[in-house]
């Protein structure tokens, strides 16, 4: 019997964890790092012990310090949530040494699974169908080109260790597999802290789906049906749903049943996933995740299941319920994660501060809310958004809606990109697969709801909301209207930069009017009501209402015409110090873990310079023109801030 339950984890899966055990009766112990001294799900448990550092080898890859801190609050359990220490067999042979449970499978099940290599064996003796793997180092290029030759291209470098798209890497040609082992080499020993990686056969376009399953200590295994995650970037899953739109009955017996034959070789017990490739009515085995995923919610939808309630029961010695092991699906549920990224220029981490952060309309398992840090440290999905329908289509719309209308201001998101996603032809028909975003880039697809004319409209509520607060501050007499001045007077001038560009808006009240112009060209308006966090406005004949926040400098607008985050410009402006022509500049904040060239190299346009670490995902800061390098200013290992000078080039 579990009565205090240690979670080892971190945002939204420790909040999720925290929220079942509540109902369960169960007291909760939260560890964290420095980096989430004030993250939600610390404050939410029932009590919190700090581990130090701020990135995951400092603290939640810290077995030792999360045991210890177990033993010493009185902990019965540890549940390891995803990623981290989740399928590590080392951590779970550790808990069960110092008498803890480990909500999980068995050390044997998460070590034989955990070798990506040895799993696939293990399926294929189980009599389920894999594409030919091969491991491989970073030090012996000619063995891993002659093996990758063998293989045929393209392929895939893959880590052995890991998941969530990290370590991993597309070869179309040999030229590019000596740095792409190294890649990934280095990004699996950072994010799992094992570098072993291997080649495998690339399928070009086929679809990603995954079989829920659960066992029990008295050997009940079940599978609750699929999730296709076709539609992935950087290999790392973005929107999940259940049931797949393209598994047949028979197909879905089939894959559920290949599922179980790799749960029975390795006695499997609690929750975990086994994951197919799908190409030409034909499926492969993949992997096998011995966790719980981040999309289970989907499930949890389409079966009515508590998986976490499940995962503590089966920990506990229950047996699975009659309803888990008969399930059944109804309706159609669909996920979609929400990123501090910015789709449009090539998915770079956004880290800040959450100024405004409301979803309605869908069940919300997030990692923030408001005055929440997103910082360089971790995974940068911040939320989750799962809905459920009687119809594929009835969900779609659902969460296209819930998505349109969302409020998330502080951080760049990718709410634009799931919203052009959803509403995209082949995702209505179905008919998605892995290289969905390579035929439709975000470029394309992450449309801003707000253009230009809707921004300049919340332009105008930022602008008369803040008269009136100013209005209000200043105490001034409710029987004359807003903005109204007893002698005649010249336009109240704001400008305010956007990603449309500097907008300037005048306004001018008089005792019946209202002049309103942006940009010098008249926007008729009126208005119904303001108040110092919203404003019903008419332009024209169309009337709008909209909530409006700030936060410094910053205003945030949202309305059902879109959302807008707008900096007013001062009107005194401090000097700007100027950067030197050819300055290469940090794009995000990270750490510099490799530093390509020197002064007084030669390189040509495209020649990388910098590669920077943030989120646990690498990116490479390159020269845009040939040139020589003036001057290098970072040293591998810095932490820098964004827009800091890297590298000078002095162009040709």
């Amino acid at each position: 019997m579990i009565s205090k339950l240690l979670i080892a984890n971190r945002g939204e899966i420790a909040r999720r964890i925290i929220r079942t055990c509540n109902d369960m009766g169960i007291s909760t112990v939260a560890v964290f790092s420095d980096a989430d001294a004030h993250a939600p799900f610390v404050s939410e448990a029932s009590e919190a012990i700090a581990l130090g550092g701020n990135t995951p080898a400092e603290s939640y890859l810290r077995g030792d310090a999360i045991i210890a801190a177990a033993v010493a609050t009185g902990a019965d359990a540890i549940h390891p949530g995803y990623g981290f220490l989740s399928e590590n067999a080392d951590f779970a042979a550790a808990c069960s040494a110092a008498s803890l449970i480990f909500v999980g499978p068995s050390p044997s099940a998460i070590a034989k699974m955990g070798d990506k290599l040895a799993a696939k064996q293990i399926a294929e003796a189980a009599g389920v169908p894999t594409l030919r793997s091969i491991q491989v180092g970073s030090n012996d290029l000619a063995h891993a080109t002659a093996q990758a030759e063998s293989i045929g291209y393209p392929i895939l470098v893959k880590a052995s260790a890991g998941g969530g798209g990290k370590g991993m890497r597309i070869v179309p040609s040999p030229e590019l597999l000596g740095d792409s082992i190294a890649s990934a080499v280095r990004e699996a020993e950072a994010a799992f802290g094992d570098g072993t990686v291997f080649l495998e056969k690339y399928l070009e376009a086929p679809r990603h789906i995954e079989i829920q399953v659960f066992g029990d200590i008295h050997g009940t295994l079940t599978h609750l049906f699929e999730r296709e995650c076709s539609i992935q970037r950087r290999h790392q899953k973005i929107i999940e749903e259940s049931p797949s739109t393209v598994l047949t009955a028979t197909q879905r017996a089939e894959m559920g049943a290949a599922a179980l034959k790799v749960c029975k070789a390795v006695e499997y017990v609690g929750a975990g996933t086994v994951e197919f490739l799908f190409s030409d009515n034909h499926f492969y085995f993949l992997e096998m995740n011995t966790r719980l995923q981040v999309e289970h919610p989907v499930t949890e939808l389409v079966t009515g299941l508590d998986l976490v309630r499940m995962q503590i029961e089966v920990a506990e010695g229950s047996p699975l319920a009659p309803e888990a092991v008969t399930p059944a699906m109804n309706g159609h549920a669909i996920e979609a994660r929400v990123y501090a990224e910015d789709p449009r220029n090539a998915y770079l981490p956004s880290t800040g501060r959450i100024e405004r952060f409301q979803i309605a309309g869908a069940r919300v398992d997030s990692a923030v809310e408001v005055g929440s840090e997103v910082s360089v440290y971790y995974d940068p999905m911040i939320a989750k958004v799962v809905v459920h329908g009687q119809s594929r289509r009835d969900a779609i719309r659902l969460l296209t809606r819930s998505l349109e209308s969302a409020s998330i201001h502080g951080v760049t998101t990718n709410r634009d990109l799931l919203v052009g996603i959803l509403t995209h032809p082949e995702f209505d028909a179905g008919s998605t697969d892995t290289t969905f975003l390579e035929r439709n880039p975000a470029s394309v697809l992450a449309v801003p709801r707000a253009d230009a004319d809707v921004t300049r409209r919340h332009a105008v509520a930022a602008a008369l909301v803040g008269q009136h607060r100013r209005r209000s501050e200043a105490n001034v007499l409710s029987n004359v209207p807003s903005g109204w001045r007893n002698s005649p007077s010249q336009p109240q001038h704001i400008s305010y930069l956007t990603e449309h560009g500097e907008m300037h808006v005048s306004y001018l009240f008089t005792r019946n009017t209202l002049d309103v112009t942006v940009d010098g060209l008249p926007k008729e308006t009126s208005i119904h009501a303001l108040g110092a966090s919203h404003a019903d406005l008419q332009f024209g004949s169309q009337r709008l209402r909209y909530t409006v926040a700030t936060s410094g400098n910053r205003w945030f607008v949202d309305g059902h015409d879109g959302s807008s985050s707008l900096v007013e410009i001062p009107r005194f402006p401090k000097a700007e110090v100027a950067l030197a022509s050819g300055s290469m500049i940090s794009p995000m904040p990270g750490k510099v873990i490799r530093v390509d060239v020197g002064v007084g190299d030669q390189v040509k346009a495209g020649t990388s310079l910098v590669i920077i670490e943030a989120m646990k995902m690498e990116h490479t800061v390159a020269s845009p023109a040939d040139g020589t390098v003036a001057s290098v200013n970072v040293v591998t290992g810095e932490q820098v801030q964004a827009d800091q000078v890297l590298v000078v080039i002095d162009a040709d």
